[in-house]
Order: structure tokens, then C-alpha cells, then sequence
């Protein structure tokens, strides 16, 4: 029993530390269709402008798709709230062909990975992983990939790289789900992402970029090249990051479908759920 949780524990945790890191590869959209149409302005003042209207952004729905280091190619579809802080996620792999669900509801992480976990755990479909009952193991599982102390992070940080570029520029305009939009395209590397942080952001968006930047350097993405296509309203539709990472390349695009619209995420059922700090106090009992 002691192995099978064990077993089950680190192909969860690795399923759960691919879709946390994912939440660090997004950008924001707009839940009202913007009109036919893209700013005008110039390509750095039209990125500055798309990257300060994400601070105010309370949830997010997205779906995306991509390679990720070490794990290959990825389709996601996920939503989340800020405040109060919530999680849902459906995340497919190509690489085991297998799909793992991501909740995170009142600072716990739910993993369920569907018949395979189920074996696992007698029948149940859910692990839960609570931080603060699993004290040190929990700490230790975070900085592992787990991600349940980086699940607060707004994906829309990652639209505020692209300010901290020396070299936007125009691609030209194209339509994105039925939206046109403005792509603007850049060269950054994390150490001008640092230094622009300063520039214009509240205390809450600052927290925000730090953590994204730390998630990629534990990828060991130092530089990405980033593409932003952006409405009419100046909100960014569509965000992609490419870079190369200690396991591999990075290649991930985010489509936003709507923002501030309400999300719900819901706690899995106590009876289909296996507590794994619960586990390893009946272990060491």
C-alpha cells in the first residue's frame, strides 16, 4: 500500500507540476468580443498599454497548446480565479496519452489522472494534497513542480514580458477566433523582464511577474521570443512564448476566451478523494 501511494503520488505530483507550470504561459483576453478592429499606435506603446490592463483581471478562461521541457506536446483547456483563489484545469498529453484534471480550491491541490489513479487508490479518483497538513513534505513537493503555491499566479503576467523588449515591432493584423487583432513580436530575456517591473505596475501585478520569472528560470529559460496578438480594446487575444529550457524547447500559444466572467470551481466529492497527508499519518501509525 505504502509503495502504491508512493507510485501514485509521484506520477500525479509530475502530472500537476506540467499543468501548474502551464498556468505560467498566459496572457489576458476580453469576455466581450472586441470590435473589427486593432489600435493604432505605435508597437511598444500598443504592448505597454495591452500589459497594463491586466492587472485589474480577476479570472481568466483559456484553453492552450504546445510543447512543454521534458514533457512534449500539450493541449490544456483551464479557468481560474484570483480572489477568491481557485483553479480548474483539463490538461491532455500527447507524450502518455493520458489526461489529468487540476483542481485547486481552498489551497489544496485535487489531482485525478482517471482510471490509472483510481487503481491506485482503491477505487478513488481524486488525490488531494493539502500544503499546510503536509507541512515540510508539502514545502518540498512545491518546489518539485507540485505547483500548489504558485496555483495564484494570474497567467496575464506573462503578457507583461513583452514591455520589458528592446525590439517590438508590428507583424501586421490577423484574425483570431473571429476577432481581429494588431501581432506585435519581441526578443526578452528574464533579466529585462526583472527590470521593466518597476515600470507603472501595482504591488499585486510586481508579485505576480516575480513569480512567473522564477517558474521559467526553473525551467532554465533565460530568453524567449514572444509573439502578442491584441484587439481593438487593447486586451491581448492570443500570447506566444518560445524559448529553450534545461529539458527542452518551450513552444506554448494561449488563446484567452473571456475574462472577469464568473468561474466556479467545486471541491471533488470527500467519498471519491484520498487525503495523502491523512495517508502518511496512518503509514507512520
Amino acid at each position: 500500500m505504502r509503495s502504491s501511494v508512493r507510485r501514485a503520488t509521484r506520477r500525479r505530483a509530475t502530472g500537476a507540476g506540467l499543468a501548474a507550470l502551464l498556468l505560467a504561459g498566459g496572457a489576458v483576453g476580453c469576455s466581450k468580443l472586441a470590435a473589427d478592429s486593432s489600435p493604432d499606435m505605435a508597437p511598444a506603446a500598443a504592448v505597454a498599454e495591452a500589459a497594463k490592463k491586466t492587472q485589474d483581471i480577476t479570472s481568466l478562461r483559456y484553453r492552450m497548446a504546445g510543447t512543454m521541457p521534458g514533457e512534449g506536446k500539450i493541449t490544456a483547456e483551464a479557468a481560474m480565479s484570483m480572489k477568491p483563489q481557485a483553479m480548474s484545469m483539463r490538461m491532455t498529453s500527447a507524450k502518455t496519452g493520458s489526461t489529468v484534471q487540476v483542481r485547486v480550491v481552498d489551497k489544496a491541490l485535487y489531482l485525478n489522472g482517471g482510471a490509472e489513479t483510481a487503481r491506485e487508490l482503491g477505487g478513488k479518483h481524486w488525490l488531494k494534497l493539502d500544503m499546510s497538513a503536509l507541512g515540510g513534505l508539502g514545502n518540498n513537493l512545491t518546489a518539485n513542480g507540485t505547483g500548489a503555491a504558485e496555483a495564484d499566479k494570474n497567467p496575464a503576467a506573462e503578457a507583461a514580458f513583452l514591455t520589458g523588449a528592446r525590439d517590438v515591432k508590428k507583424v501586421g493584423t490577423e484574425t483570431v477566433d473571429g476577432v481581429r487583432t494588431t501581432h506585435y513580436a519581441g526578443k526578452v530575456t528574464l533579466a529585462d523582464v526583472e527590470a521593466a517591473a518597476a515600470k507603472g505596475e501595482n504591488r499585486d501585478a510586481r508579485e505576480r511577474r516575480a513569480k512567473s520569472v522564477e517558474s521559467y528560470q526553473k525551467m532554465g529559460v533565460d530568453a524567449l521570443t514572444m509573439d502578442m496578438w491584441v484587439d481593438g480594446d487593447h486586451h491581448t487575444k492570443r500570447f506566444r512564448m518560445r524559448g529553450e529550457g534545461d529539458k527542452g524547447p518551450l513552444d506554448m500559444t494561449v488563446t484567452f476566451l473571456d475574462v472577469n466572467a464568473p468561474v466556479t470551481v467545486t471541491v471533488p466529492p470527500a467519498k471519491d478523494s484520498t487525503d495523502l497527508a491523512q495517508l502518511m499519518k496512518d503509514a507512520q501509525g
